[in-house]
């Protein structure tokens, strides 16, 4: 059956409040538009005058709520203009006179309407719903505990509006006191349908008229028997909506970016002989890298670089070219970019800066709009280049690195792009491409998600940004590669969060942060708390085979790191299995009488290899088992490479039978711990040396990829 809302009777209220130059709605204004999307609230009344709210007191029934309505008074709690409680004519005459008093004294110059007269709702539990324009991701809509506390406590959840009736239930779900929802001490569970209908309407109503900026119902009263908002805010935005990002279809994203990660051309506009000149740099590692394709030098003074013909202009390069690679200063971008476009060249990598990162935003304006016009997708500016290892090809002035492998890693800033490079130099990660986006002016995280989701040599996407520049895009293309590979994200800035101002309790609870944050889960990212995280997570998942089930089981040679691990596992939202009876006498069997089953299994300190190769043999031969957790520690009985060698040998057994579980690792001991740990990883068991929060962490992630894909 298709809803109807009564759009017109929103359009009208919104109309009239625009035209009256104000940005903020009336409580009666809020409720006509409530009204209008079957958003639950209280019976009220407007009364001009003292008897006026008497008569409404009266029709009304019961206690009322005296509110102050006045467009100059957005937070009329701070203004004293809002009295609770009120019963019978006497009670009404002194809180409307006192509300009006004080509104008065709280802002002489406040235009104001009369008195609001409103039912007053039974106890229940107070939640805010509400939304708000986020500057990434658009429409977004809130919920959480509600009431004059919300800003102190923080629980608050977040979605993409709109919101289905699904979408809406599992916000519910989300917040930390959710078990106060299903009814605590005694308590009856409130009613979860009428608040799940609160959300989704209010991100209807956003999502149908993008110029309402935010909306507050807070508090609601949530009770068994359904959720009504005592107080609506409606605020709308400023000015215009801003121009919208041009957005291109999928087919149109995989073209270009297959002629950018797999060019047969490419030509280098600033091409040098001269050493220290980017253009040499760029030039030496294509060719020293061993690209097969066809490199253009591009100079007007020279006449060969590095033993290649070189051109005067591009338009001059025979036959088609698929990257245009700059290394000119800034000011010349504009003029060679134009003769870009007119060769049809797709694709434009722009290592230079002085653009928008230096305030040079028309310049960079002028840019965009040349490669808009002639079809140019541009990557960058004030980027260190990008590598596709599975072509041979380094387009950048830094160090080379052709060690093919399954991960795919962009970063927005070039420091971080280079740690990028010395982990994966150091820990031997073979990766398919290393990109740089610097002031993304137009290829975006969204584009090369689209693309490395189909590409056939990627296995994981790790992205470290600062921002998006089309939050939806990314989410979009986030889902439709989350099922089958993990996309990791390292956020930074996160403790920017909420530093603009807000008219609205949910606009104060939406800083950046709380928003990346819900939303990055909702959309299946992997969220990575430290560059060192994004980067461990990026090399271990591709090892990892996905879990089957939730039980964990550690198995251990050291207590104390069973303990540690044990922490690990409940910080990282993993489940420890208890142990049935049967399994429990099936470990003992292999342990000393001082040792200890249960879960974490403690098979102490001083066993030999036996004793390691037959409890993990029985952790992986029992189907109710569906991880590893292993702690090793340093003996003589057992050395490390010892230790190594049994674990890969037992695990590639049961590879080799089909039966294929996540197993990871923590090593104490000695340096030679390190080299063991290294020889596991290479054999698909994640290993660490000297931390027990590591290898947990890395169970964990891959924990949640699996939830989000759909596999438990």
């Amino acid at each position: 059956m298709t809803e109807v809302f009564d759009k017109d009777a929103v359009r009208a209220v919104l109309d009239a409040v625009r035209g009256e130059g104000r940005t903020a709605l009336t409580a009666p204004e809020g409720k006509a538009v409530a009204d209008a999307y079957g958003i639950a609230v209280p019976g009220e009344v407007l009364a001009r005058d003292v008897e006026a709210a008497v008569a409404a007191a009266g029709r009304l029934g019961g206690k009322v709520v005296l509110k102050i309505v006045s467009p100059d008074i957005l937070h009329k709690t701070d203004a004293g203009g809002v009295i609770a409680g009120v019963e019978g004519a006497a009670e009404v005459r002194a809180a409307f006179r006192r509300i009006v008093g004080n509104a008065k004294a709280y802002a002489p110059d406040a235009r104001v309407d009369g008195v609001q007269v409103q039912q007053m709702l039974p106890p229940g539990q107070e939640v805010i719903v509400g939304a708000v324009t986020d500057p990434t991701f658009g429409k977004v809509v809130a919920f959480g505990l509600g009431g004059v506390l919300v800003e102190v406590l923080k629980d608050v959840t977040f979605r993409l509006a709109p919101v289905d009736a699904d979408e809406a239930a599992s916000m519910l779900d989300s917040i930390r006191a959710a078990e106060v929802l299903r009814g605590v001490r005694g308590a009856a569970p409130v009613d979860r349908w009428a608040v799940a209908e609160q959300i989704r309407r209010v991100s209807r109503l956003v999502t149908d008229f993008p110029e309402i900026a935010e909306v507050d119902l807070n508090p609601v009263i949530a009770t068994p028997e359904g959720a009504v908002a005592a107080d609506v805010r409606v605020i709308l935005a400023e000015g215009g909506a801003p121009e919208p990002r041009r957005r291109y279809g999928r087919e149109e994203i995989l073209r270009s970016m297959r002629r950018l990660m797999q060019p047969r051309a490419v030509a280098v506009i600033g091409a040098s002989n001269e050493q220290g000149k980017i253009g040499n740099s760029v030039m030496r590692n294509l060719i020293d890298g061993g690209f097969p394709g066809e490199i253009h030098p591009v100079n007007p003074k020279a006449d060969d670089i590095q033993g290649r013909k070189a051109y005067k202009s591009v338009t001059d390069v025979p036959g088609e070219v698929d990257v245009a690679v700059f290394a000119i200063p800034a000011r010349f971008v504009a003029a060679a970019l134009e003769e870009v476009g007119r060769k049809g060249v797709p694709n434009a990598v722009l290592i230079p800066s002085g653009f928008a990162e230096t305030g040079e935003h028309a310049l960079q304006a002028e840019i965009v709009a040349i490669a808009q016009r002639h079809g140019i997708r541009l990557l960058g500016p004030n980027i260190y280049g990008y590598y596709s290892t599975w072509q041979d090809l380094c387009a950048t002035f830094c160090t080379p690195y052709d060690v093919k492998g399954g991960v795919a890693l962009t970063s927005q800033s070039g420091g971080i792009g280079m740690a990028i490079l010395g982990f994966a130099r150091t820990t031997r990660t073979g990766v398919s491409a290393i990109v740089g986006l610097g002031n993304k002016s137009d290829i975006d995280e969204d584009d090369l998600l689209t693309w490395f989701g189909e590409d056939p040599n990627t296995e994981c996407i790790a992205m470290h940004l600062e921002d998006l520049k089309d939050g939806r895009a990314f989410v979009e293309a986030a889902r439709e590669t989350v099922p089958r590979k993990p996309v990791v994200m390292l956020k930074a800035g996160r403790t920017s969060a909420g530093a603009k101002a807000a008219g609205s309790h949910t606009g104060a609870l939406a800083g950046d942060d709380a928003v990346y944050d819900d939303i990055l889960r909702q959309a299946g990212v992997i969220r990575a708390p430290g560059l060192n995280e994004m980067l461990e997570y990026a090399r271990a998942l591709p090892v990892l085979p996905a879990p089957k089930g939730d039980n964990v089981v550690i198995i251990t040679g050291a207590g104390g790191s069973g303990v540690l691990l044990s922490d690990a596992i409940v910080d990282n939202g993993l489940s420890l299995m208890e142990i049935p009876d049967d399994l429990d006498a099936a470990f003992k069997a292999f342990i000393p009488p001082f040792g200890a089953a249960g879960n974490p299994i403690d098979i102490t300190g001083g066993e030999p290899p036996s004793t390691y190769e037959a409890t993990i043999r029985l952790g992986l031969e029992d189907p109710r088992i569906h991880a590893l957790v292993l702690g090793y520690w340093h003996t003589i009985v057992t050395p490390p490479m010892v230790f190594a060698e049994l674990t890969a040998r037992v695990v590639a057994d049961f590879r080799a039978k089909g039966i294929e579980k996540p197993v990871v690792a923590s090593l104490a001991g000695d340096v030679e711990v390190e080299e063991a740990c290294q020889y596991l990883f290479e054999r698909g068991v994640v290993a660490y040396p000297y931390t027990t929060e590591k290898p947990v962490a890395v169970l964990g992630a891959k924990y949640r990829w699996a939830r989000a894909a759909g596999l438990l």
